[in-house]
């Protein structure tokens, strides 16, 4: 119940292990190919659950998902030295740049992984690319107030906004998705709202970075469900930076016209740096489809808590960003409400997994 999207803007569950429709973007999967989040394994894999061989490589599968995981949520997690390594340039073009590379770097994964045809596809079905372009404009303001928010020192406000996120997305669930909510899932929740009127009095004001950025991600996640797997992780993308690149591309040349732009008046390391966007944006997600094409949500959903944690750590260290003591104890209480839901999810997986267990044996006997 509720979706927990990630860094990127794919989509996780935190509360079930069941497969949601967009849940788990498949990468760059060919047409017909297998990839599945809640699969044991991916496409090459050997064995059976019932053959002898079929340990092994699912161990095998796991470990290389969960690596895949730890690599997309980490360079997610450091996104904020990269953008601290592009001073002078702002929030405004950092993110026009992003947008414009981006679509170039996806261009040449669809020609490697010869996906043109389904990215077609996508552009002349209405309902998809009407939904992806709403996504597009939640992405590219969740990406503005995210770079604003780290260039203007407010880094651990950011860190905030993707902690919280998970409760957000529990909120859509109940509101527009009509789910119910377990007991500690409503205590998470709860408990979520202490902790926002708590860092409101620590800052002296609404956290509103915070807010934007957790609320952005939760309807971008929900937009991303009724895409559903009709477009993948690099197909989506694409399509939302077709989307953006034309008014990226004319911010791009108005800050060059005015003189504000810094893409090539600051030397050619940050003209290449600036260029990297476009990698730096795609590859945690390839990563990320090919670690949920391996583990089950439950796993994915633990791993999302990589990203904000060490995007805290670098806003404390490698910032210097101040933390008072009230700003310490709300952010205790949003780990505290994290921590109910990560609970109840884990409970949750249990009775399910032994629901299924008692099915299967059932299914035996009958036989």
């Amino acid at each position: 119940m509720g979706l927990v999207p990630n860094p990127d803007g794919s989509v996780s569950s935190p509360v079930s292990t069941a497969r949601t429709p967009g849940a788990a973007p498949s990468g760059i999967s060919r047409p017909g190919q297998p990839g599945t989040a809640g699969s044991s394994g991916a496409p090459g894999s050997s064995g059976t659950p019932d053959s002898p061989g079929a340990p092994k490589a699912v161990d095998k599968e796991t470990t290389a998902g969960i690596l895949f995981g730890i690599g997309a949520y980490g360079l997610w997690g450091l996104l904020p030295l990269y953008f601290f390594v592009l001073q002078p340039a702002g929030a405004v073009e950092i993110v026009a740049n992003r947008v414009v590379w981006s679509l170039i770097f996806c261009a040449l994964l669809i020609t490697v992984t010869r996906a043109w045809r389904v990215l077609g596809a996508a552009l002349r079905n209405r309902s998809v690319l009407g939904t992806l372009a709403l996504a597009a404009g939640l992405i590219a303001v969740n990406w503005l107030t995210y770079t604003y928010g780290v260039t203007t020192g407010q880094a651990v406000e950011t860190s905030l906004g993707y902690f919280i996120n998970p409760l957000v997305s529990v909120l859509l669930g109940v509101f527009v998705l009509k789910e119910t909510l377990r007991p500690l899932q409503w205590a998470a929740v709860g408990i979520g709202f202490i902790a926002v009127g708590v860092l409101t009095v620590s800052y002296g004001k609404l956290p509103w970075i915070a807010l934007t950025l957790a609320v952005s991600f939760g309807l971008y996640g929900f937009v991303k469900k009724r895409v559903g797997p009709r477009a993948d992780a690099i197909t989506s993308l694409t399509v939302e930076s077709i989307v953006l690149t034309p008014l990226a591309a004319a911010t791009m040349i108005f800050l060059a016209a005015s003189g504000t732009a810094t893409l090539t008046t600051h030397g050619p390391v940050h003209f290449w740096l600036l260029l990297a966007s476009g990698v730096i944006t795609a590859v945690p997600l390839v990563f990320f489809g090919a670690s949920a094409r391996r583990l089950p949500m439950t796993t994915i959903g633990l791993l999302q808590y990589f990203a904000p944690v060490l995007q805290f750590i670098v806003a404390l260290v490698v910032f210097g960003e101040a933390m008072t003591l009230e700003r310490w104890i709300g952010f205790g209480v949003v780990w505290l409400a994290l921590l109910v839901l990560t609970v109840d999810m884990l409970a949750a997986t249990r009775k399910s997994a032994a629901a299924k267990r008692l099915a299967r044996r059932e299914a035996r006997a009958d036989t």
